[in-house]
């Protein structure tokens, strides 16, 4: 049996070379149009010049063969973007050409299929999801209404590194500012922390970090169409598990809401005033949810798949990027001692830094802009072409696979000067900070472009900023024995840009802005 299941492997092998090799070779009048491309190997295309960090292997394809490039990952045609110019016309000037994102296998089964927003194909569903992101669940109203939830977790958080410095603990600052963003969502979506000991936003978190993990591997069945249904890697039943439990908690917590909603409305009726607390994101989707004349009719697996993508993408955004800043700050004391200068000037040291003085932190700010440059929490957009578009006088094919590599044009010289500098005064002008971040200035795309870009970047920048300069502002950071070792910038394998080492330190408060509790 052995002897067979190898030669029937061979046999398959043989068969897709064949298939592969007569699409090379038999349409080549299509092939002359596409954009350069490296030389292609039978059955997995290009898959051999990947790494474990895409975004680096691609800017070494890039580098060689152009900012537009012709891959074949398998039998999925992709192609690589590393330049500003031909990012715009992707994602600007052909726009409706990109306007979905390619399934992918272990990605779909957890986020529920199509009911996911995050993933779900351009049309009706996604239009209104983000229209409702945009008004209602992370719009500019609801941020407000839950500022004193930000300001709260911040300064417990500051407490807490406050009581380490004292008994000079060391700090695992990814760990620290992950348990700070993964309590502020938790408390915005679910109204609970989620590292009460037990509770069930703790749980809940875990298992999105666990789905996070199986999203982002690399499945064969999505490149390989021959064995896509084998399960060769054994990811089915982790990832039937993973989504049953995940499943179970936010049933009973909707559950949860839901009668508390019914109990409010008969108190209504009653003419007693019911809970007046203001609605966490839950509430709101449940509104809709029982709302019959919505404009579409939302399931409970789009408001499952709906959470689990605002913890899947808010905490990761803000915790990676708060501990590249402070690694970078730490590793150029004379821009700490600048940011320090310029948060005393303004907050000075009797209160600690709170949202409403961000506009008046420029150099704060150009500091998020300039780790954000260096190390983009999403160093890859990935989209993937509805129709035959022409790029930059090239033939795209319909159901081609978009990588725009933001982590390249961010370091790229014919953007920057000094591109692999830490330098936060590049993004300073006469009037004060320089208008990046919004998805206009295809040098620097943080976020996205166009009608796909995050809608949550808003709540992450709010978050980014009032920490780190809340801990800039109250300690000192320092790495080593003696205090005064570098820190290391070597990147993790991972979607979101994660270090490949933790930042410990220990902090040293420089004030004491609040008593300890």
């Amino acid at each position: 049996m052995a002897d067979l299941s190898v030669y029937f492997g061979i046999l398959l092998i043989w068969l897709a070379s064949t298939l592969l090799l007569r699409v090379i070779f038999t349409k080549s009048p299509i092939k002359t149009h596409l954009p350069p491309s490296p030389c292609v190997l039978p059955v997995i295309g290009h898959l051999y010049l990947l790494s474990k960090l895409p975004h680096q292997a691609f800017h070494k394809i890039s580098s060689r063969y152009g900012p537009l490039v012709y891959l074949l990952f398998g039998s999925k045609p992709c192609v690589l973007v590393s330049s500003p110019e031909m990012a715009r016309q992707c994602l600007k000037t052909h726009e409706t050409c990109f306007l979905n994102r390619p399934k992918r296998t272990n990605v779909d089964y957890i986020t529920y299929g199509s009911a996911d927003f995050v993933l779900a194909p351009y049309g009706p569903y996604w239009r209104f999801m983000k229209k409702l992101c945009m008004s209602e669940l992370l719009g500019v109203r609801i941020l407000q209404q839950h500022l004193p939830i930000r300001a709260e977790e911040i300064k417990l958080f500051m407490k807490s590194v406050m009581k380490k410095a004292d008994l000079r603990e060391e700090v695992n600052v990814g760990e620290e500012v992950a348990m700070l963003s993964n309590n502020i969502i938790t408390r915005m979506a679910l109204r609970r922390r989620c590292y009460d000991v037990e509770g069930e936003g703790h749980q809940l978190v875990e298992l999105v970090k666990e789905m996070a993990e199986l999203g982002g591997k690399f499945n064969l069945g999505d490149m390989l169409w021959f064995v896509k249904k084998l399960d060769l890697q054994g990811f089915g039943k982790r990832l039937e598990s993973v989504r049953s439990k995940y499943d179970a908690i936010m049933e009973r917590i909707m559950k949860e809401h839901e009668d508390a909603r019914k109990k409010r409305e008969e108190e209504e009726e009653m003419g007693r005033k019911g809970d007046q607390s203001v609605k966490d994101l839950l509430d709101i989707l449940l509104d809709i949810y029982a709302d019959e004349s919505s404009e579409i009719k939302l399931t409970r697996e789009n408001i499952k798949a709906f959470i689990m993508n605002i913890f899947g993408a808010g905490t990761e955004t803000s915790a990676y990027t708060i501990e590249w800043a402070l690694a970078e700050l730490i590793n150029h004391p004379n821009i700490m001692a600048k940011a320090r200068l310029e948060i005393h000037s303004v907050v000075g040291k009797s209160r600690i830094v709170e949202e409403s003085d961000i506009p008046n932190l420029p150099y704060v700010q150009s500091i998020i802009k300039e780790t954000m440059r260096i190390h983009p929490t999403g160093p890859l957009i990935v989209r993937q072409s509805t129709e035959d578009c022409n790029i930059d006088g090239y033939c795209i094919p319909a159901r081609t696979t978009l990588f725009v590599n933001v982590w390249a044009i961010g370091r790229d010289t014919n953007n920057w000067n000094d591109p692999l500098e830490f330098q936060p005064e590049r993004f300073l002008n006469k009037e004060g900070v320089s208008p990046y971040l919004k998805g206009q200035n295809f040098e620097l795309l943080s976020f996205g472009a166009g009608r796909r870009s995050c809608p949550g970047a808003s709540l992450a920048l709010h978050i980014i900023h009032t920490a780190l300069a809340g801990m800039i502002q109250c300690f000192e950071w320092k790495v080593g024995k003696e205090g005064n070792e570098t820190v290391d910038m070597e990147e993790g394998p991972g979607m979101a840009l994660p270090r490949a080492h933790p930042l410990l330190c220990i902090p040293h408060a420089r004030i004491h802005p609040f008593a300890l509790v």
